[in-house]
């Protein structure tokens, strides 16, 4: 169960594992379910996108100044396991923290819950490569590599 990490909203401690993460809510549209009215599975990703965005942003770099800076994080790999389904309307938790930095790469890992009960929906990761603007891998920029390791454990 997540508990807030020093009465800061944002940033949630797992009782379970230790691990801390950032949290932020998001309420799913109808636009993102599909026929069965459970959110399409390719949809999650967007989540994920969100709670990435949403924690750079609370870092104090956004993604819109990353790229200004002359980088960019294109993913080059995804996964995702599902366990509960999550409908129209239902709020959830996307919890996400950075989990590996290597030289030119670097990986977020996500749990999505719904909101209420905490009941885990998906679980997952993002893999990305550091590239400058013509594509060529480049070493992960400073300021990003700065939040993995000034991010609380």
């Amino acid at each position: 169960m997540p508990v807030p990490l020093d009465g800061e909203a944002a940033y949630v401690r797992d009782e379970t594992e230790g691990a801390v993460w950032h949290c932020c809510r998001l309420r799913s549209l109808y636009a993102d379910t599909d026929r069965s009215q459970v959110v399409y599975h390719s949809n999650f990703l967007r989540y994920f996108e969100f709670g990435r965005a949403s924690l750079m942003r609370d870092t104090g770099y956004s993604y819109k100044a990353i790229e200004e800076g002359g980088t960019i994080y294109p993913i080059i790999q995804v996964g995702v396991s599902y366990y509960s389904p999550v409908h129209y309307d239902d709020l959830m938790c996307i919890y996400t923290r950075p989990a590996e930095l290597e030289r030119v790469k670097l990986r977020f890992d996500y749990v999505i819950t719904h909101e209420g009960s905490q009941a885990i929906a998906c679980t997952g990761f993002t893999r990305h490569c550091a590239v400058n603007g013509r594509g060529t891998p480049v070493e992960v920029d400073e300021k990003t590599a700065r939040i993995w390791k000034i991010f609380p454990s």
